[in-house]
């Protein structure tokens, strides 16, 4: 652990704190889509023509892709944290740059899912199955946001100042929150888009 990390440590548990309230705010978040696919099952379970019919319109190869450069993502925030661990801030700036082109991508590919969706007069008030969709998927984009934030942050910081080595602690933090929400689009994938 660096230094500065080491500062910044626990003394009964020995980890960072920013790690540490990540890994809280992540037990929070679980609890919080927990909810979202507990009322999906119970208004399946209660519509299930519905959901079974509704389910067939949506694009499983666009969401496979998206899956595929959702899953890439993490690879590469993988890969930016190793490479500022060992000192190599060029490799950090291409692997989060590709971060967040993925992002962009993921976010630009559900923007399409949508925007065909509308064009067939599909919208969330249509029935169950698609408020459910457009809610659970929705919020998932807007956690994918929130991960963009801090990410081009990062990345502007570095190509200004430069990202010190000792702070890779926070992008392995950082690291923490976007393998979740990559974790988070693996359960939905197949949720709603394989199981009908």
């Amino acid at each position: 652990m660096s230094t500065l990390a080491a500062s910044h440590s626990r003394f009964d548990t020995g980890i960072y704190h920013g790690k540490l309230g990540m890994w809280v705010f992540l037990a929070s978040e679980i609890m919080f889509f927990t909810g979202f696919f507990g009322a999906f099952i119970v208004l399946r379970n209660m519509n299930i023509e519905v959901f079974t019919q509704s389910a067939h319109h949506l694009d499983k190869v666009v969401a496979t892709i998206n899956t595929a450069v959702l899953i890439t993502s993490s690879l590469t925030m993988a890969l930016a944290h190793l490479a500022l661990e060992k000192g190599n801030e060029a490799k950090f700036r291409l692997f989060l740059t590709l971060t967040i082109v993925c992002a962009f991508g993921f976010l630009g590919i559900k923007s399409y899912e949508y925007a065909t969706k509308f064009s067939h007069d599909i919208y969330p008030w249509t029935n169950t199955f698609y408020a459910s969709y457009f809610t659970m998927t929705g919020f998932h984009a807007l956690h994918v946001i929130g991960g963009l934030i801090p990410m081009t942050w990062m990345l502007g910081k570095s190509l200004i100042k430069g990202y010190p080595q000792e702070m890779h602690h926070r992008v392995e933090t950082l690291g923490l929150y976007w393998h979740f929400v990559d974790l988070v689009w693996i359960f939905l994938f197949p949720t709603l888009y394989l199981i009908f």
